[in-house]
């Protein structure tokens, strides 16, 4: 029951970010990624810092422990890597796309990497034109960490498809 309540206040959020104006994979990344303004290792084990940046996008370094940042600061690297995120998700496009596709899209690769975007069964199936909907159904392919499926991630990928077929 748990999972189905989270997943309720999910499309909450979503109705509330689709009819409060333009959606951005800004908002979408900084409701699951949350805000740490201290370093920490995340589900993959990997340090990560402000909302889910692993990069920091002023030197070009991975984050580490004891990295400590402000809600400023903090902000201005979502704004930077979101931004080059959504960039590099258009490169790799070969057919237009809503506004609310390229945000869903955005927040995938941003979660999942862009490597890993690049290579997915979802852009394959996007740039050959397939349906919406077999497009969207990819987006619970990624789910889990190190083969485990996280609860977290599940509610993220099902609000990411919604938003891609809205």
């Amino acid at each position: 029951m748990k999972g189905a309540k989270v997943y309720i206040i999910g499309l909450a959020i979503l109705a509330l970010i689709l009819f409060a104006g333009k959606v951005s994979a800004a908002k979408i990344i900084a409701k699951f990624e949350g805000l740490r303004l201290r370093a920490y290792k995340d589900s993959g084990g990997i340090y990560t810092i402000g909302y889910g940046t692993v990069i920091n996008p002023e030197t070009g370094l991975p984050i580490k422990q004891g990295d400590v940042i402000t809600k400023a600061k903090a902000l201005e690297w979502l704004k930077i890597t979101t931004a080059n995120t959504e960039g590099r998700v258009k490169a790799l496009l070969k057919r237009p796309v809503t506004e609310n596709q390229l945000a869903a899209l955005t927040s995938l690769a941003y979660n999942i990497g862009l490597g890993a975007f690049g290579r997915s069964t979802l852009l394959r199936k996007l740039n050959a034109g397939e349906q919406p909907s077999d497009i969207a159904a990819e987006f619970l392919r990624w789910n889990k960490v190190q083969g485990k499926e996280v609860p977290g991630l599940t509610n993220r990928r099902k609000l990411e498809a919604e938003l891609f077929l809205s």
